[in-house]
């Protein structure tokens, strides 16, 4: 998948359409996302803080809405990363 097909999924779930609904009307397999589940799990299964991606993760499969998304990720304490 290139560039355009991933905006245009990521355009079409922020305009409100469910994420199968932008799967479907994309019309192929959109990597990105189903690297997010894998991604997501792997982080859970080593215990690896990701907070963009869990709140991706989040966005995606637990209805959060992006602007909470955002607040979120903006109140994070600040911390030492590598």
């Amino acid at each position: 998948m290139n560039i355009v097909e991933i905006e245009k999924q990521v355009c079409l779930y922020g305009q409100g359409k469910t994420l199968e609904e932008a799967k479907s009307e994309v019309g192929m397999v959109i990597e990105s996302i189903d690297n997010i589940e894998v991604a997501y799990e792997l982080g859970k299964k080593y215990q690896i803080e990701m907070p963009i991606l869990n709140t991706v993760y989040d966005i995606l499969y637990n209805n959060l809405k992006p602007k909470d998304a955002v607040s979120r990720l903006m109140s994070r304490d600040k911390k030492a990363e590598f």
